[in-house]
């Protein structure tokens, strides 16, 4: 999946960068970043039984997932806009004695920023590559793989030091399945089919 979607990336990382550039014809910071965060929430992809762990049941959310990744600060020369460029990979696990159920996608960040003293509030677009749930071990069999999806992103962060910026964000993307298994034998939901992202999240990125 990463290598299939990071191919599919370039030509959308190109459009990105392309519209990014009537923002940047003036003189601009550019820097390498790196990004982490945590997101929480949105419509139930999957519910499945579990035993052990003290719950008989767990789910995952469409927005649900931890994700890394990198990009590009621009910041214009008058200090106040602020474009990021980003690829990040995010996942998600449900883990049981027996089996595992994952959540990958690969979402593309295209944001624009408005920069105070200590404070950047902006958002734009993200595109999502390759978004898939699949089993593994006695969930092997259950499967759901998404069409690439565009959505948008709201975003405000504090700054220190000019480098590290600590935010909460807020992502709304719609996806639509291509491809839906089961597993008869597994306690669980059919995939939804239709599932929103529509959740919140925490971030942290860092220039160089």
């Amino acid at each position: 999946m990463a290598l299939s979607a990071i191919r599919k990336s370039l030509p959308v990382l190109a459009l990105i960068s392309a519209a990014a550039v009537p923002v940047c014809s003036h003189a601009a910071d550019v820097r390498p970043i790196i990004k982490a965060g945590v997101d929480f929430g949105g419509d139930t992809l999957v519910s499945v039984g579990v035993t052990g762990g003290g719950s008989s049941s767990r789910s995952i959310s469409a927005n649900d997932g931890v994700y890394v990744g990198g990009g590009a600060s621009i910041l214009m020369d008058s200090k106040v806009l602020e474009v990021e460029l980003s690829a990040s990979y995010k996942f998600f696990t449900i883990h049981a004695q027996n089996g595992d159920i994952d959540w990958n996608v690969l979402p593309l960040d295209a944001l624009v920023f408005y920069r105070m003293p200590n404070v950047r509030l902006g958002g734009g677009l993200t595109y999502h590559l390759g978004p898939t749930l699949k089993g593994s071990g006695a969930a092997n069999g259950l499967e759901a793989k998404y069409d690439d999806a565009l959505g948008f992103v709201l975003q405000a962060d504090y700054v220190l030091k000019n480098r590290f910026n600590f935010g909460l964000r807020y992502t709304n993307v719609n996806y639509k399945a291509n491809s839906i298994r089961t597993n008869p034998a597994l306690s669980a939901t059919t995939p939804a089919a239709n599932p929103s992202t529509n959740g919140v999240g925490f971030v942290f990125s860092m220039s160089f």
